[in-house]
């Protein structure tokens, strides 16, 4: 699917685009959602750039994802999708700065996006154009990162709580550790994903804060990319913590299993002694003696 957003006033109008319809006049963002091939010619015709494919979105390589095409800056980041549910994933998405206007291109639908959507339908500046709407595309995911963070967070400190202080344990323990294992790996997969988007998001704002030069951005955009950096710079810290954190819980985990398991077995153990001399003298008289002289 194609849609394009077009400045009306104080608000940015989006439009669909289907089949062979004409791109209207005055867009400034192009958006991309799992394109097809005409709809990839369509913009490569109108803007003279080329639209990289879904393979080539996922390559890893700094080369491959943050470069200078014909006078095109091409940067595709890592993004959170689902972090709500129980499979969190991240995806590809890559943004095309082409003159004044944006191209973004994606296959999934990061929430930032109808975020920024929503708020440029109600209101934006006169002075609209693809960087300050990929700023405010920029600004949304950090923001979105940092939500998923304090999200992951007060969920990890609560089964550090059930870990550490389990008087409010239900019966059923095994239950409760099962249910503690399945929290502590999926907050952990949570962490490690969010990392990676933010990652690959501080490398974006690197590469655009060594292009603003080439592309003479005044001074406040570039102090919001400091800013952008800084934020970016002490998430990856919390992130960082939080996964240590998540380490930590687990070994923690298998060692309360491990001395309830060692109580268990002392139970059992002493029982043992305490059965050893009936035991004994069960062996001894069970035994198949042809003579027992002490009987007589």
């Amino acid at each position: 699917m194609l849609s394009t957003y077009i400045p009306r006033g104080n608000t940015l109008e989006r439009r669909t685009v289907e089949g062979p319809q004409e791109i209207p006049d005055g867009s400034i963002w192009f958006d991309l959602v799992s394109p097809t091939q005409g709809e990839d010619k369509v913009i490569e015709r109108a803007l003279g750039i080329g639209v990289p494919t879904r393979e080539e979105m996922q390559e890893i390589e700094v080369s491959s994802r943050l470069y200078v095409e014909n006078g095109a800056r091409y940067m595709t980041a890592t993004l959170m999708c689902q972090s709500e549910t129980a499979v969190p994933r991240t995806t590809p998405v890559t943004f095309i700065l082409a003159g004044h206007k944006l191209v973004t291109v994606r296959y999934d639908d990061p929430r930032p996006f109808a975020l920024v959507s929503n708020k440029l339908a109600r209101m934006c500046p006169a002075s609209v154009s693809g960087e300050t709407i990929l700023m405010d595309l920029l600004d949304a995911m950090i923001d979105r990162a940092a939500d998923i963070l304090e999200r992951a967070g007060a969920d990890i400190d609560k089964v550090s709580h059930d870990i550490f202080e389990p008087e409010g344990r239900r019966a059923n323990q095994s239950t409760t550790y099962q249910f503690i294992f399945k929290t502590i790996g999926r907050k952990g997969d949570l962490t490690s994903k969010v990392r990676e988007s933010l990652v690959s998001i501080g490398r974006l704002l690197l590469f655009l804060a060594n292009e603003a030069d080439a592309m003479k951005w005044p001074k406040d955009m570039r102090a919001q990319f400091k800013s952008m950096q800084r934020d970016v710079a002490s998430l990856s810290d919390h992130a960082s913590y939080l996964g240590s954190k998540v380490t930590f819980l687990l070994d923690a985990m298998i060692g309360v299993i491990g001395v309830e398991q060692n109580n268990i077995i002392k139970i059992f153990s002493v029982a043992a002694v305490v059965l050893m001399p009936p035991t004994l003298l069960a062996s001894i008289y069970g035994m198949n003696f042809k003579h027992m002289p002490e009987l007589d």
